[in-house]
C-alpha cells in the first residue's frame, strides 16, 4: 500500500475515530460499508486494517488506514477504501 493518502489526519479525535472503526472490520468479515459520498461496497475484510502514518500531496505527515475488501459476488476483485471514507459499517450474514 501507498504511504501517501488523500487526507491525513492529526488531532486525537479524529484519530480516534479512525481506530473506533477497527474492531468492527476483524480478519475475514463479511460488510457492507457505506461510504460518506452514499456509495455502499460489500465484501470480505481481506486483512484488518490498522491506523498508520502517511502523507498527503503537500507532504503533511498524519494518520489514517486502509481497508481492503475482497468483492463478495468477485472474490479476485478488490477494493480499497480509506477510513476516513467510512460512514458505516453493517456485518453481513456469514455464507451457509
Amino acid at each position: 500500500m501507498s504511504r501517501t493518502a488523500p487526507v491525513v489526519y492529526t488531532h486525537a479525535d479524529d484519530i480516534a475515530r479512525l481506530k473506533a472503526l477497527l474492531p468492527q472490520l476483524p480478519d475475514e468479515a463479511r460488510v457492507e460499508v457505506t461510504l460518506k459520498d452514499g456509495s455502499r461496497v460489500l465484501g470480505t475484510v481481506a486483512v484488518r486494517p490498522t491506523v498508520q502514518q502517511y502523507r498527503d500531496a503537500e507532504e503533511n505527515e498524519g494518520s489514517n488506514g486502509e481497508l481492503r475488501l475482497d468483492d463478495l459476488d468477485v472474490p479476485v476483485q478488490q477494493h480499497h477504501v480509506w477510513l476516513d471514507q467510512i460512514a458505516s459499517i453493517r456485518e453481513l450474514p456469514p455464507i451457509e
